[in-house]
């Protein structure tokens, strides 16, 4: 297995001597928002809180897995560097396909990184949370290749095409267990911090959920704007991304990009206050990332920022959590 540059923080998890429960780290979906997700790993590594088992959801299990193999530097360098334009350039179309995008662009980056790792190789016990489209059902991605299993768990019906896995297409796993308390339970954890991107999902749905294109740029140009141009000039997988993701003419009438990510939203928030209700982690935390749209990449450093703070700020109650439970006995600490 190759280990990226911050794999300090695993030589201090293996030489750590303190003794608590098991402690699980659950990571919700959320697309764009997934990024504050960074800066909470960050404040609970500063704190010297090292779960011992992490579930994610989506880019939840994304940025879990970058942290478990030790790539989570470059994970945010990465996220850090993001613009539009070169957001556009990994969206590749595919036309007539299962999903919009085939993720090959965004999958050659994982691969770069992450492409000669195992589940089952990672130091930490870790579970991509994915939905299995012909039966429905949830599954856990516990072994095998590392980023077919990310693909899987992020793969968001009409955005991305299903990935198959052992016969079985998976897609989004936000569909079935948004923020996967759950999964780190059924895995050994006597402690879960949860993370969700959802506590204050609903804005507006306008200019902020939205990317704005300059209809000046023959890259994303209205079609109107290009109707003397000849057509080997249109670039139709242009045209279809602003309708996707552009800012709309029609003020208060959303684009199909907002519409999908808002359908989204909902479907997360009602299924997480549900399962959350029924299985409730210890700690909860949720970064206040509503005003930033699920599509917007290119807001990293304050995602970053304000999943450090919101976990920083719930540190003393997870310390205090620690100590309490790690004072009985091993048969109530599963209760």
């Amino acid at each position: 297995m190759r280990l990226g540059t911050d794999s300090s923080v695993h030589e201090t998890y293996h030489k750590r001597t303190a003794k608590h429960p098991p402690i699980g780290l659950a990571l919700g979906g959320g697309v764009a928002r997934g990024w504050a997700h960074i800066g909470a790993i960050r404040a609970l590594t500063e704190a010297g809180i090292l779960p011992d088992i992490v579930a994610g959801t989506s880019i939840g299990a994304l940025v879990g897995a970058s942290y478990l193999s030790g790539q989570l530097d470059t994970i945010e360098n990465w996220a850090r560097s993001l613009n539009k334009r070169r957001m556009m350039s990994y969206m590749d179309i595919r036309w007539g396909g299962a999903g919009l995008m085939r993720g090959e662009r965004l999958a050659k980056v994982l691969n770069h990184y992450m492409g000669d790792i195992q589940i089952e190789d990672l130091d930490r016990k870790f579970a991509a949370v994915a939905c299995d489209l012909r039966t429905g059902y949830e599954v856990w991605l516990q072994k095998g290749p590392l980023v077919p299993a990310l693909r899987a768990s992020y793969a968001l019906p009409g955005a991305f095409e299903p990935i198959e896995i052992d016969g079985r297409h998976m897609i989004d796993g936000a569909l079935v267990n948004p923020v996967p308390v759950s999964t780190c339970r059924a895995l050994g954890a006597h402690i879960v911090i949860a993370v969700s991107l959802n506590g204050d999902a609903f804005g507006p749905i306008g200019s902020s959920h939205e990317m704005e294109f300059d209809d000046d740029d023959e890259d994303s140009a209205d079609p109107f704007a290009l109707a003397g141009q000849s057509l080997n000039k249109l670039r139709p997988d242009r045209l279809l991304l602003k309708s996707l993701m552009g800012d709309t003419k029609e003020k208060g009438k959303p684009r199909l990009g907002s519409v999908m990510m808002g359908t989204l939203n909902i479907v997360m928030d009602r299924i997480s206050r549900s399962r959350l209700a029924g299985d409730p982690p210890d700690v909860f935390i949720a970064p206040r990332i509503g005003h930033i749209g699920m599509t917007e990449f290119t807001k990293a450093e304050e995602l970053i920022e304000r999943g450090y703070r919101a976990m920083q700020y719930e540190i003393p109650l997870i310390q205090s959590v620690i100590e309490v439970l790690s004072q009985l006995p091993s048969s109530e600490q599963e209760e």
